[in-house]
């Protein structure tokens, strides 16, 4: 069965980030006095960021009664400011190599392209934004973590995109991300390949114990893979 519609992360996978979402994440729990470091942040940041909130703020508090809603709030707030004011105004975002160029030849192919990700769909489009991808007709979906129920490792987002692209099977979809989250999800959602790449936050010794269909170091590898069914 063909792959119809490819679904991309975003900053690791498919945009430059430097752990500046990290270090964004990192701001936002110091302004509320926690002092979390960076190695203890960046395996979640694939998750839903409320949801990596309450996982962080866990190894914290030890009394679960102090992670209120609006400590939680407030930090992600702080957070998403943080991250519009990056991605709106800082050097250096860009697409990783060979995006773009995936993203043109999957069109070519009649192949959609879709992105997801961790963040709230405000972010997301401050990157598209930045990057105009949609005025160079390189994307076709986009779902962000608060326009379902639940986030990664939910299958919610993708089956959105399912949805509204007009894909009916799984088996015909292909997930591409940096982190285990990622891969979690594609399973979930049963898609066809789930496609772990190292340009981001895991290596590939960390994504293999998760067991992807694939593991690639280059994102134009997803050509090769996804045309093997046709």
């Amino acid at each position: 069965m063909s792959i119809k519609l490819v679904v991309f992360d975003m900053a690791g996978t498919t945009v430059s980030d430097n752990h500046e979402v990290s270090k964004a994440f990192q701001a936002a729990l110091k302004k509320s006095n926690y002092k979390v470091p960076i190695e203890l942040i960046d395996p979640l940041m694939g998750y839903e960021k409320n949801q990596a909130i309450r996982q962080i703020l866990r190894l914290h508090e030890h009394n679960d009664a102090k992670i209120t809603n609006e400590l939680v709030d407030r930090i992600h707030k702080d957070f998403v400011r943080n991250m519009i004011d990056h991605y709106r105004d800082a050097d250096g975002i860009e697409p990783l190599p060979h995006v773009e160029e995936t993203f043109a030849k999957l069109h070519e192919q009649g192949v959609k392209v879709g992105l997801n990700t961790g963040f709230s769909r405000d972010i997301a489009d401050t990157i598209i934004n930045r990057l105009q991808w949609k005025e160079k007709g390189l994307i076709d979906l986009v779902t962000g973590s608060d326009e379902v129920e639940l986030g990664r490792p939910f299958p919610y987002m993708i089956q959105k995109m399912m949805l509204e692209g007009g894909i009916e099977r799984p088996e015909e979809v292909a997930k591409v991300g940096d982190t285990e989250v990622d891969i979690r999800e594609g399973q979930q959602a049963g898609c066809g390949y789930v496609i772990g790449v190292t340009t981001g936050t895991f290596k590939r010794e960390e994504l293999e114990p998760y067991h992807p269909t694939h593991i690639i170091d280059d994102i134009a590898q997803v050509i090769e893979i996804i045309n093997q069914q046709r």
